[in-house]
């Protein structure tokens, strides 16, 4: 069980992810302690190319006060249709606002695209965080071996305009 980690106090910036980043966006998925186990398969191979990130509305929360921004957690924000289809966390930074404070951006993001509801299909480990940061559950998405062997929950994000 991770130890609970004190809220970042650092100035933090969340940017546009660019083609440069897709590497250590790779590396923090592959790396997450949240896929570990039974988990792992899911992230083995995976890969966020620049194209990926061209083609998605992904942002990057970097520590600002370090020299090439240390990559503490990203999102991607597809539009059609609504989902976010990535969110990651910095394994020991977790449980610091930094998942927080990335929603918080995709819900600001997703009103200005003009966006009212956005699925976001969970890793089961997730579920509570998706529950602490106002998401909805609406079902389950099944198992679909081998590529994802277990059930998922589906959850949904109400953004009320401003």
């Amino acid at each position: 069980m991770r130890s609970r980690t004190a809220p970042i106090s650092r100035p933090i910036t969340i940017r546009r992810a660019v083609a440069r980043d897709a590497k250590r966006l790779t590396r923090l998925v592959r790396g997450s302690g949240a896929y570990e186990g039974k988990y792992a398969s899911a992230v083995a191979g995976y890969r966020i190319g620049p194209d990926y990130i061209e083609a998605h509305r992904t942002f990057v929360a970097v520590d600002a006060d370090e020299q090439e921004g240390r990559l503490l957690g990203f999102y991607a924000l597809v539009l059609t249709p609504p989902e976010l289809d990535l969110l990651f966390v910095a394994d020991d930074v977790q449980k610091a606002g930094i998942g927080r404070l990335l929603v918080g951006h995709m819900r600001s993001e997703a009103r200005a695209a003009g966006i009212d509801t956005l699925k976001v299909v969970s890793h089961p480990p997730a579920e509570d965080f998706y529950h602490r940061v106002g998401a909805l559950r609406t079902g389950t998405v099944f198992a679909s071996p081998p590529a994802v062997p277990w059930d998922r929950p589906e959850f949904e994000f109400r953004i009320p305009p401003e």
